[in-house]
């Protein structure tokens, strides 16, 4: 094996095509206040928005191997960072509450959707056989740095030229990475005549699907959906990972800004420390995929939603210093997608490897129905109550539920169970 691997090259422009895309999903949450001043929208009209696209980007994950697989990832990488910069740069001429709706709630969700966290595990499958896991980390550490990093800059441009401006770093940078990819990725390593990396020197360059071999069908994610629907393991994790969306991106990520403010904190400080939250998720997901390689994945996850859920007890109550939510930052940051790592594991090995990725995309639906769900509920609990308190203690309460809920599944249904009808082949 060669010391450098085109591998790597896949890898980073992945990297980057993750980040830009969920960046877009972080904007949002920088963007309540100046559009509910210019067109007089109320949090609960543009958290509907929000939620749309939570739904729609989760609902592409199942599909999204498929369409790499039939498509390939270069045309689906690629055309999914323009629908992303089409959507942003469009909406700098909305006037109406279904421009909003349109462009942020189904176009981005669509677009976003796409290279979810799906896309992650089919480079690293394709590409590595050896430090998957931590390729694996790398990626999915992306999501939710990408949705947080960009923040702190929009927020001090929407203070100084206007929301319209904010958007465009997102959207360049989008376009940026689409051309990176157009010209970089390849779909395999054989493309290349190139082996995996980590790969056995003796073992064959893989060749290429016969001609005429017949693509997998647009039904097969149902069909696996429908026989996991019988599955205890299924619904756990699709509750558990249900949850963990309501806690965060639904949460924090997109009314944390507004909260602030109701405490009489400005943007810019807010959105900082919303940034400092993707630092640490960095370290915190490439550490959570260490750690369930070498821990019972159903206790990392006990500890993960049940400390979650304490730090949402206590936000409340943090008198919304600097020194407080830095704090909170850094705690609540480790474990933001800490969860993702052990789920995949748990999905892997109650499943099998043919059938948890594509099912592994059933739960990450999950996750962003809880951020719909969140959105939505918590910008309802803004408009009527005034307040978010109600909804940051609902959304403790249900991580000590989920803390529980993961020892539902015993020891002995982390191994793949006899193989369900799926309908195909």
């Amino acid at each position: 094996m060669r010391r450098w691997h085109y591998a790597w090259v896949i890898a980073a422009v992945t990297f980057l095509t993750m980040l830009s895309a969920s960046a877009a999903l972080g904007l949002p949450g920088a963007f309540l206040r100046p559009l509910g001043e210019e067109f007089g929208w109320n949090t609960e009209q543009i958290s509907t928005a929000l939620a749309i696209r939570f739904v729609l980007f989760g609902l592409m994950g199942p599909f999204s191997a498929l369409f790499i697989e039939r498509f390939g990832l270069r045309p689906i990488m690629a055309g999914a960072l323009l629908s992303v910069a089409l959507g942003l740069g469009l909406s700098t001429q909305m006037t109406e509450v279904w421009h909003l709706i349109l462009l942020w709630g189904v176009l981005l969700g669509l677009g976003s959707g796409l290279i979810a966290l799906v896309l992650g595990a089919v480079v690293a499958n394709r590409w590595f056989e050896q430090r998957r896991g931590l390729v694996l980390g790398m990626l999915t550490a992306s999501v939710a740095t990408g949705q947080l990093l960009f923040l702190p800059l929009a927020t001090w441009l929407i203070e100084a030229v206007g929301w319209r401006w904010a958007l465009m770093p997102v959207v360049l940078c989008c376009l940026l990475v689409a051309g990176l990819v157009w010209l970089l990725i390849r779909d395999h390593p054989r493309d290349l005549g190139l082996r995996p990396f980590g790969a056995h020197a003796d073992t064959p360059v893989e060749a290429a699907p016969a001609p005429g071999a017949a693509p997998m069908s647009f039904l097969e994610p149902l069909r696996l959906l429908r026989g996991a629907l019988k599955n205890r393991v299924f619904w756990v994790l699709f509750g558990t990972f249900f949850i963990c969306g309501l806690s965060t991106n639904g949460l924090i990520q997109t009314h944390f800004i507004a909260l602030c403010g109701d405490f009489g904190m400005a943007p810019l400080p807010a959105a900082s420390v919303l940034a400092m939250m993707g630092a640490f998720d960095l370290i915190g997901t490439i550490l959570s995929g260490w750690l369930s390689d070498r821990f019972d994945c159903r206790k990392l996850l006990f500890w993960y939603y049940g400390l979650r859920g304490l730090s949402l007890f206590w936000l409340p109550y943090s008198d919304f210093t600097l020194y407080g939510l830095g704090l909170f930052a850094m705690f609540y940051g480790l474990d933001w997608i800490a969860t993702v790592p052990p789920t995949i594991k748990l999905a892997g090995q109650a499943f099998g490897p043919q059938k948890a990725g594509m099912l592994f995309g059933w739960i990450f639906a999950g996750h962003q129905l809880g951020g719909a769900v969140a959105a939505y509920g918590a910008g309802l609990s803004r408009t009527l109550l005034l307040t978010y308190t109600p909804a940051l203690f609902a959304a403790g309460a249900a991580c000590m539920l989920a803390a529980l809920a993961v020892f539902l599944i015993r020891r002995t249904e982390t191994s793949p169970p006899p193989a369900y009808t799926t309908g195909a082949g």
